[in-house]
């Protein structure tokens, strides 16, 4: 049984509910019992001092590859979430290339079985669309969403085949089940490794057109359109597949899009060493395409952030940079990054709680992401102001491979609860 806790004078901050003051949280039996004064009757076993912290729903990140099953030399499901309970992240979802792929009810129960036996974080699968993500043929969508799956994707391989991308369109929609799919033709991207300009030819390196996304991007509104079905793009780059999606969404599209935290910092420019932490899929793009990138998750149009999350194990950084495995490991940066937009005013800290919490939530259908009296209190208690330097040491996910190594860093978490019981504590 969770123990009664009062979190006291902190910032509480919960954009679902349209909550921004000074106040106490209450919390009794894993839920959020009151918001204000204490209940009468009530008395906390536990108390938490947050006064010059912020509270705040805990935040939904929608990939984490924690790499369990498969590669487990990678990552676990228990390092990952540990790391994730640090981050302030109650809610993670992992990506279905898993080995076995997550295209089978047994495989799902297994991932969430893990998570919870561990209970860091809720750590859902995302079921795959296609059997063996392979494109071919579509899974039994209803035993997944049955086994726990909240979305189904493809992770970062497409659905090459239109009918099959279609089909499987048309049968997610008949479960209103949301379709994660990645913004990235296979034909124009392959080969490639980093943006198609300016920085790749003068490196050298094989480039990924800006019409990679955008012919992707296409394909899947116009198949949305026509089937009816939910669509989120998981990692959009550049600027012109944000002004697809945007206009989308303005002609009533069901489609949605989120940005990995890191795209919204990193360019192409920040390949000119070859620095291998800086291969990602889909790459980093130029300047324009950042501040496009922010403008929208500004604006909403991008209603997610997330951490896009990558460990490697040290080898498979130490190849030349095209032969390098793509990915950071980006748990433990999300919340910095996150007030690093603060800071430099591309929006209020309101505005990027709600792309950690509510955006994220209402992408999977989830009543996760808010504070909300008899809800499950998954709660992060953070220090806007507490300065510290990224190192190997201070990682606790299993994956070092970060370009951020050595960057001073501003706001940490202090306490994470899920389901009102502390899973971390600083």
């Amino acid at each position: 049984m969770s123990p009664r806790i009062s979190i006291l004078n902190g910032r509480l901050i919960d954009p679902a509910n349209g909550r921004d003051a000074v106040t106490d949280l209450h919390i009794a039996g894993g839920q959020v019992l009151a918001l204000g004064p204490r209940p009468e009757g009530f008395t906390p076993e536990r108390t938490l001092d947050a006064s010059a912290l912020v509270v705040c729903p805990g935040f939904v990140d929608l990939s984490v590859r924690c790499r369990e099953p498969g590669d487990e030399q990678k990552a676990t499901i228990a390092s990952e979430t540990r790391a994730a309970a640090a981050s302030g992240v109650t809610t993670l979802c992992c990506p279905p290339d898993t080995q076995p792929v997550v295209d089978t009810p047994a495989v799902a129960q297994l991932i969430r079985q893990i998570g919870e036996r561990h209970g860091l974080a809720r750590t859902l699968p995302i079921g795959a669309i296609t059997q063996g993500l392979k494109g071919r043929s579509i899974t039994e969508m209803a035993a997944l969403k049955e086994a726990g799956c909240p979305a189904l994707g493809q992770a970062d391989r497409p659905i090459r085949d239109t009918q099959v991308h279609r089909r499987a369109l048309e049968y997610a929609a008949t479960f209103d089940l949301p379709v994660f799919l990645p913004a990235l033709d296979a034909e124009l991207a392959e080969g490639g490794c980093a943006h198609e300009g300016v920085v790749s030819t003068r490196l050298g390196l094989p480039g990924i057109p800006e019409a990679a996304e955008t012919v992707a991007v296409a394909r899947s509104l116009a198949l949305a359109e026509q089937t009816g079905a939910r669509i989120h793009f998981r990692g959009l780059s550049t600027a012109r597949g944000v002004a697809m999606l945007s206009e989308a969404q303005r002609r009533g599209v069901r489609a949605s899009g989120d940005v990995s935290m890191h795209q919204l910092f990193l360019t192409d420019d920040d390949l000119e060493c070859f620095n291998a932490h800086c291969h990602l899929i889909p790459p980093l793009r130029t300047r324009a395409d950042r501040e496009a990138l922010r403008r929208a998750v500004a604006a909403g149009s991008l209603g997610a952030v997330c951490s896009d999350h990558q460990p490697h194990d040290p080898d498979a950084k130490l190849a030349p940079f095209p032969e390098t495995a793509p990915g950071i490991s980006a748990l433990e940066t999300l919340l910095p990054l996150a007030l690093r937009l603060v800071e430099e005013g591309v929006m209020d800290l309101k505005g990027v709680i709600e792309r950690l919490t509510r955006g994220p939530a209402e992408v999977l259908g989830l009543q996760t992401g808010r504070l909300t009296p008899h809800r499950p209190a998954d709660v992060c208690v953070f220090d806007p102001t507490a300065e510290w330097t990224l190192s190997e040491q201070s990682l606790l996910s299993h994956g070092r491979n970060t370009p951020f190594l050595g960057t001073r860093m501003r706001g940490q978490v202090r306490w994470t609860l899920l389901g009102g019981a502390v899973v971390f504590e600083r």
